[in-house]
C-alpha cells in the first residue's frame, strides 16, 4: 500500500515538472520569436513614418508651398498617426484621397486606414473618408471641394494588422496547448462550477421594467419584444452599463463609432431619436439631453 502511494506521488511530481517545462518551453518560444521580429517591426514602422511625411510633403506642393516644412510626424499610438505642418495650407479633398491612396499603397501592411482632417484652431473633424483593402468599402465623401487655408492636422489610423505576423502564430499555436494541457491538472472544483452556474448572463439588463438582451439585440417589455438595429443596441449598451449616469457624446461616439469610420454628429442624434421612439413603450424609461455634455437613461422604479 504504502509502495503504491509512493508511485502515485511520484507519478503526480513526474507530471508536475513535466507541466511546468511544458509552459516554459512554449513560452520561452514565444518570447523568442517576439525578439527575433522586434527589429523588422522597428524598419516597418519608420518606413511607414517616411511616407506620412512624403503624403504631407504633396500636399503642401499641391497648395503652392514649395518652402514651409513638414513637422515631424506625431505618432498618438500604436496604429495612429498625425502629420503636422509648419504653416497654413489649403488642400482639394479628391488631391488629398488621391495622395494618401497612392503613396500609402507603398506601405504593404496599411491595408485599411481612416483619414481625419483636423484644424488646429477649431474643434471637430473638417473632413475624413475611410480607405478598405476592398475598394468597394471604401467611405469617401464631399469630392471636388476645396477646403479654406487654415492650420489643418492629417490624422492617419491604421486597422491593426499582423506586424508582428510570425510572433502573433508562436502565440496562438501556443494557446490551445496551454489550454488543453490547463484543462487536465486545474479542473474548476465544485464551489468554482456552482459560481460559474449561476452568475447572471452579461448580455441581459434590466431597466425599468424592460429587459435588454445585448446579445440578441431585443428589448422586451410587458410580453412585447422590439428588434433593435446593430447601432441601437451599442448605444443602449452603453446607457444600460451605466443607467441614470451622464455619458458624454465623446465617449458614445468613440464607443460606437471609432472603428466603423468618420465620426459625425448629427448620425448620433438621430440614433438616439430613434432609440428614445422605441423606449416609450417603457414609461420608466427615457433618454434626456444633458445640455453642453451629452446624454442620461433615466431609469424609473
Amino acid at each position: 500500500m504504502i509502495e503504491k502511494m509512493r508511485n502515485s506521488q511520484n507519478l503526480f511530481s513526474g507530471k508536475g515538472k513535466y507541466l511546468v517545462g511544458s509552459i516554459l518551453l512554449l513560452f520561452t518560444t514565444a518570447i523568442c520569436a517576439a525578439f527575433s521580429f522586434a527589429g523588422s517591426d522597428d524598419y516597418a514602422i519608420a518606413r511607414r513614418e517616411i511616407l506620412l511625411r512624403r503624403i504631407g510633403h504633396e500636399l503642401l506642393l499641391q497648395s503652392g508651398d514649395s518652402t514651409s516644412r513638414v513637422l515631424p510626424v506625431k505618432k498618438i499610438n500604436e496604429n495612429e498617426y498625425r502629420i503636422i505642418f509648419e504653416k497654413e495650407f489649403t488642400f482639394q479633398a479628391d488631391s488629398l484621397v488621391g495622395t494618401t491612396r497612392r503613396v500609402l499603397a507603398k506601405d504593404p501592411l496599411a491595408g485599411d486606414y481612416i483619414v481625419n482632417v483636423l484644424d488646429s484652431d477649431k474643434p471637430g473633424v473638417v473632413y475624413g473618408y475611410a480607405i478598405s483593402k476592398n475598394k468597394k468599402d471604401d467611405i469617401v465623401s464631399c469630392k471636388g471641394r476645396k477646403q479654406p487655408k487654415a492650420s489643418y492636422m492629417i490624422s492617419i489610423k491604421f486597422k491593426p494588422t499582423s506586424i508582428n505576423t510570425a510572433t502573433d502564430r508562436y502565440l496562438l499555436g501556443s494557446l490551445p496547448i496551454l489550454a488543453f494541457v490547463g484543462f487536465l491538472f486545474f479542473k474548476p472544483n465544485k464551489v468554482q462550477r456552482a459560481l460559474l452556474e449561476d452568475g447572471q448572463d452579461a448580455g441581459m439588463f434590466t431597466l425599468g421594467s424592460a429587459l435588454f438582451d445585448a446579445k440578441n439585440r431585443k428589448l422586451m417589455v410587458n410580453g412585447q419584444t422590439i428588434e433593435l438595429t446593430g447601432t441601437e443596441t451599442r448605444v443602449l449598451l452603453v446607457f444600460a452599463r451605466s443607467p441614470n449616469e451622464t455619458i458624454e457624446r465623446s465617449r458614445l461616439q468613440k464607443e460606437i463609432w471609432e472603428d466603423e469610420g468618420v465620426i459625425v454628429g448629427r448620425s448620433l442624434d438621430m440614433f438616439i431619436s430613434k432609440l428614445r421612439k422605441k423606449l416609450e413603450v417603457d414609461p420608466n424609461l427615457n433618454i434626456v439631453v444633458v445640455r453642453g455634455k451629452g446624454y442620461k437613461l433615466e431609469v424609473g422604479s
